[in-house]
């Protein structure tokens, strides 16, 4: 890696680190230039402004999230290629990476943006919508392979399903950093585990 892309990524490591702990409106430009040893101009030579930076961060955070969950569900499916038991597996995967905050998962940066949503302009709107929307897709396709095999027990919308995913992950993750419980993250994700179970696996006679 070439002196400047080290220098940007550096910035960008140590703002995502102080947005995650206390918020877009706390990360100051002063604090990342000192803490970086770079100076103010030398900032601006990678990032215009702070909304810049913001986006930045939100592709990266993306990007890295996709290549995460793609390892995740590779990983399960090459464990066990029956859809049911794949994607318990990677909920199980998935809970260990997030057992001990903020070592295995940072933490959600779409979440922190949308608790300052009036800061961002239109393409950091729209970018958070197509990672959630491309989200519900990834677990909804693992779901459709799910139901067609394995029928659910109760009548229930998929896609919302799907959707519980994400919540459990990002809810789990404030109520983890409010409590000052970094293991409850994990736990409610072996809890939607438990639920998929119940849903779909079929009643032993």
């Amino acid at each position: 890696m070439r002196k400047g892309e080290n220098t940007r990524s550096r910035i960008m490591d140590i703002a995502e680190a102080s947005i995650l702990a206390k918020g877009f409106t706390a990360t100051s430009i002063d604090e990342l230039i000192a803490e970086a040893g770079i100076t103010k101009s030398g900032f601006f030579y990678h990032f215009p402004d702070k909304r810049a930076l913001a986006l930045e961060l939100l592709k990266r955070y993306i990007a890295r999230e996709d290549a995460l969950f793609d390892d995740l569900f590779a990983r399960a499916r090459e464990l066990n290629d029956d859809p049911l038991h794949g994607f318990l597996i990677a909920l199980k995967l998935l809970s260990e990476l997030l057992d001990d905050l903020p070592n295995g998962h940072p933490g959600c940066l779409i979440a922190t943006y949308c608790y300052n949503d009036n800061l961002f302009d239109g393409e950091v709107r729209a970018l958070s919508a197509e990672a959630a929307e491309n989200w519900r897709r990834r677990f909804r396709t693992a779901l459709d392979e799910i139901v067609a095999v394995y029928p659910p027990r109760d009548n229930v919308d998929l896609d919302m399903l799907a959707d519980m995913v994400n919540s459990t992950v990002e809810g789990g993750i404030i109520m983890a950093k409010t409590l000052g419980e970094p293991q409850l993250v994990a736990q409610q994700v072996l809890l939607f585990r438990s639920y998929v179970k119940l849903l779909f696996e079929p009643v032993r006679q």
